[in-house]
């Protein structure tokens, strides 16, 4: 965490550090800490000793012509040996940085052709390109050197605790809102939740309803390299600590803030959002109609952006808002339009209340368990369904994709394990397959003369697992769809098998429970829809960009000739405006458009658009609804058969 990037320390300072691999627990068992001083006083001379490097490069012009490259992958490089190898590291990489401030200078200016541009525009242009990036670690560095050692050990012991399992953390004292920011990373002012990771504020979910969600670039797993405030310069945000970081994304409504985000297989781009307050009703179940083209028969299309549940208000006695009275609202007008079949979309549902994935999964089937949840004792507890209504029992499709999460996973896993629904979408859901909680620790540790190290922070500590009903664990796999479709984010590592010390997968006893058997013959189902799928222009361009995306997280070695970058930045603006015109086909960003989009469609054709309208507007774009008709067309034959006596 102090140097992901090998930038800063040199190796003999790394081996210095790394003496105390095997005698962390030591330190901790004796309560006399030395690695994490030591990190603060080599980190604080390194930035010391980089800050004069950067100043002495950015003095002198660079060369754009010259057949030049570099890796943008820290995890392939070693740490320098030598001050003079630093200095050649930092070289390119400062190139790099000037030569995309250039580009974006001459986009700004709308020169055309960069490489055309006449000797004098060209030097003035690129010095003030390092000029601006100048300025950017100026403020990097002192951020930097304002670190306390405090900082230092809180990072200690977050490091520590997160060698259990990723959800497992230190929280460091902060005042209310800070620590809601470090417990959910949710941020005022754009609507996002964060985390700081590896020295990176990665974005963990868009929520839905936001100024970000509403404006539409921002996706999970982003990386967030800058902040700007409007048309000011942006600063650096790389290896600041996430308060600092929300201190600069944050503020009044109707302000703009760019984020430069990096995003696999992209090279970094820029996203404006006006800040806003969280619009709750965005959030809220939806649904609506949606037509078969071909069949000419009517679905129903629910989308579940989160289990919400207003427990504030229940506690209260008041009439709290959930989402699984808002699935029964809507599984029932439906019902009234006499639906075929109903798409459940669970896309880049991160979760939520573990109540309404009961009661969710509820309304699909008469009674019976749910979920499984075992803590660290061994101690088992099944989640039950004791209601036997049934909200629908017609032919029904679950949509997923690698951000489903959690509860998203147990109505899936649940519906998949009844035989009760057909899941289809990505290669496997999300794998978050366990429960935390957080520890005051001020309440916690009652010890003799601790008062006077008090505020003492906070222990977010993972302390139970779920598992499916026929035994197995949500977690690292997540649940693996019955049909599988191309999936544009496939070979981008999201989920929890690539987070490090994830909790491995395991099994426990099945649990009694109905075999429903309302899927129908799912290996006939599949290849049916592969037949399709594989002719299918949308999802054609999806592979192709699957393909276009693995071929670039692949080449991690970047060019610094002005040419070669300028294609690139071409190419790369070519891909968005392709897929911006596929809708929604993007696995990171299966979601409604943003609103800005919906209002220009409401002013030029129908002011007077109602929810469903708007939600059946977004949807018909949507390539992954429509192979969840086609398969529920499918599905309903084979039925038909079946009762016919005819197995098919």
């Amino acid at each position: 965490q102090l140097d992901y990037q090998k930038r800063l320390l040199l190796a003999g300072e790394v081996e210095q550090l790394r003496i105390f691999e095997t005698r962390i627990d030591d330190e901790i068992n004796s309560g006399r800490v030395i690695l994490a001083p030591l990190g603060a006083r080599l980190l604080e001379n390194s930035i010391q000793r980089a800050e004069k490097i950067v100043t002495e490069i950015l003095t002198k012009p660079f060369d754009f012509t010259a057949d030049e490259s570099y890796e943008t992958d820290p995890e392939k490089l070693d740490f320098c040996t030598t001050e003079q190898e630093l200095k050649e590291r930092w070289r390119t990489d400062l190139k790099f940085r000037v030569l995309n401030r250039y580009l974006g200078l001459v986009e700004d200016e709308a020169l055309g052709d960069p490489t055309k541009l006449a000797r004098q525009k060209h030097l003035e242009l690129e010095k003030n390109a390092r000029e601006k990036i100048s300025r950017q670690y100026t403020d990097y560095f002192g951020r930097l050197l304002k670190e306390t050692v405090r900082d230092h050990y809180d990072r200690y012991l977050n490091a520590f605790a997160r060698a259990f399992d990723p959800h497992t953390g230190y929280m460091p004292p902060q005042s209310k809102e800070d620590f809601d920011i470090s417990m959910r990373g949710s941020l005022e002012g754009i609507g996002a939740t964060l985390r700081e990771e590896d020295g990176y504020i990665r974005v963990v979910k868009v929520i839905p309803g936001s100024a970000a969600d509403r404006q539409g670039e921002l996706h999970a797993d982003d990386i967030i390299l800058a902040v700007g405030e409007g048309e000011d310069e942006p600063v650096d945000i790389t290896d600041m600590r996430l308060r600092d970081a929300v201190s600069l994304i944050r503020g009044k409504k109707g302000t703009e803030v760019r984020l430069t985000v990096r995003r696999a297989g992209h090279k970094p781009l820029t996203i404006p959002i006006e800040r806003d307050v969280v619009i709750i009703e965005e959030s809220f179940v939806k649904s609506t109609v949606v037509d078969d083209p071909l069949s000419k028969l009517s679905y129903g299309y629910i989308r579940i952006p989160s289990f919400y549940r207003d427990f504030e208000n229940t506690r209260n006695g008041g009439d709290g808002r959930n989402s699984t009275d808002d699935v029964k609202k809507a599984l029932k007008n439906l019902s009234r339009k006499k639906v075929e079949g109903v798409i459940l979309d669970l896309r880049n549902n991160g979760g939520g209340a573990l109540t309404d994935a009961v009661g969710i999964t509820g309304l699909f089937i008469e009674k019976g368990p749910v979920v499984q949840v075992r803590d660290g004792d061994g101690d088992t507890k099944v989640l039950y369904d004791h209601d036997s209504y049934v909200g629908y029992d017609g032919p029904l499709v679950v949509l997923v994709n690698q951000f489903s999460a959690s509860a998203s996973e147990i109505v899936a896993g649940a519906l998949q394990d009844y035989r009760r629904a057909v899941v289809i979408g990505s290669e496997h859901t999300h794998g978050k397959g366990t429960v935390q909680v957080v520890m005051d620790l001020d309440k916690a540790l009652t010890l003799r003369n601790m008062r006077e190290y008090m505020p003492l922070g906070a222990l977010k500590m993972t302390t139970q697992k779920f598992y499916r009903v026929n035994g197995d664990s949500t977690q690292y796999r997540g649940v693996v769809p019955d049909i599988i479709l191309p999936d544009r984010s496939r070979n981008n590592k999201f989920g929890e098998r690539y987070l490090d010390y994830s909790l491995s997968w395991d099994a426990i006893p099945a649990v009694a429970h109905d075999d429903i058997n309302s899927q129908g013959d799912v290996e006939r189902l599949s290849r049916l829809s592969q037949d399709r799928v594989r002719t299918d222009k949308d999802f054609l361009e999806i592979q192709r960009m699957a393909d276009l995306s693995a071929e670039r997280i692949r080449d991690t070695h970047q060019s610094l000739q002005l040419k070669m970058v300028h294609q690139e930045r071409l190419d790369m603006q070519g891909d968005k405006e392709r897929a911006h015109s596929y809708g929604m086909f993007d696995g990171l960003d299966a979601d409604l458009p943003d609103d800005d989009d919906l209002e220009r469609e409401e002013k030029d054709e129908d002011a007077s658009l109602s929810e469903a309208q708007k939600l059946h507007k977004a949807i018909s774009k949507d390539p992954y609804v429509s192979e969840s008709m086609a398969i529920l067309g499918d599905l309903m034959r084979q039925q038909e058969l079946q009762v016919a006596g005819n197995p098919g």
